[in-house]
């Protein structure tokens, strides 16, 4: 016997899934086909790759070294499928993009916008997550670009820096202390500092602000950028976002930056791409494009035409 595409496929599932029964409702199969692939993957390994936790199932150590050489095969294989299919005029050229959440509400859409001018022949799709979920997606080969923050040490993926990523520390319009000097430890420590969810870039960019200067806060998780400008504007707290999510709003008043000691350096966005297997040239395109003086001049162009239509409100 030997290892089939079932049996990577049902077992990649329940790593995501963390459950047969939702591998099963996702590759709409039976869970105990489900049970019975897996069960062959880890006789044919000689080692189990599951192991049951509580009402779930978790990969075993064995199991988690072998899930990237898994999504890899079956990755390459769709890329492979999508290629002869390209080759052979049978499909669109299609480009799959994934972006954190920051980098597509502000400069992700101009920047396929001035690439799509150029490759109207290639088609561009756009998923949305936070730093763990796009930057599984490009290692499991279901996006072939990532654009996001700080690239992950991993020999799979490529990173090209595109755009300086500054962070600024925003809080209410009315903040007092937003127009005076810089603002202490015990001052920051007594505000409520509103994170994004477990996962994302900008949260890991607070967590280590907040450790490095040894500030225990009262902190407020929110789910999006947007729910964090508007909780900071209506004076719920405080916290680091990329320049780039708040330009327009801290250009128009909406917003205010507090002044701080040590803020976190100034950073880079990377587009990512996996390095394993062969590179379509699709990839390649767009990842010199997004390194190149005319993504960056489209770019600026973008958000002074932005800033420039944008009704002013809050002054």
């Amino acid at each position: 016997m030997s290892i089939t595409l079932t049996q990577l496929r049902s077992f990649l599932a329940v790593m995501r899934g963390g459950s047969v029964t939702a591998a099963a409702d996702e590759l709409v199969v039976t869970q105990p086909s489900v049970s019975a692939a897996v069960a062959a993957l880890s006789r044919e390994l000689g080692t189990p790759v599951t192991e049951r936790e509580g009402r779930g199932i978790r990969p075993t150590a064995a199991g988690n070294a072998f899930a990237p050489f898994a999504a890899d095969v079956i990755g390459l294989l769709e890329e492979g499928r999508r290629a002869a299919r390209e080759a052979a005029h049978l499909a669109d050229r299609r480009l799959r993009l994934a972006a954190v959440t920051t980098a597509a509400e502000s400069f992700v859409p101009p920047l396929m916008r001035a690439f799509a001018q150029s490759n109207d022949s290639i088609g561009l799709t756009l998923a949305v997550g936070n730093r763990e979920q796009v930057l599984d997606l490009v290692l499991d080969h279901r996006a072939d670009v990532a654009i996001g923050g700080r690239p992950p040490r991993d020999p799979r993926v490529q990173a090209t820096p595109i755009l300086p990523n500054d962070f600024v520390l925003i809080t209410a319009p009315d903040d007092p202390h937003a127009a005076g000097s810089t603002v202490d430890a015990a001052e920051l420590e007594r505000r409520v500092w509103l994170m994004r969810e477990p996962g994302s870039g900008t949260r890991i960019v607070n967590e280590e602000f907040l450790a490095a200067a040894a500030l225990e806060p009262q902190t407020l998780t929110l789910g999006s950028n947007g729910a964090i400008k508007q909780a900071a504007r209506a004076g719920l707290g405080i916290a680091f976002i990329s320049r780039a999510a708040v330009a327009l709003e801290l250009d128009h008043g909406l917003l205010a930056s507090l002044p701080v000691r040590h803020r976190p350096a100034s950073r880079r966005w990377y587009a990512m791409c996996s390095t394993v297997g062969p590179r379509r040239a699709a990839v390649e395109r767009f990842m010199t494009f997004a390194a190149s003086p005319t993504a960056r001049e489209a770019l600026a162009s973008g958000s002074e035409q932005a800033i420039a239509t944008r009704p002013v409100r809050g002054r």
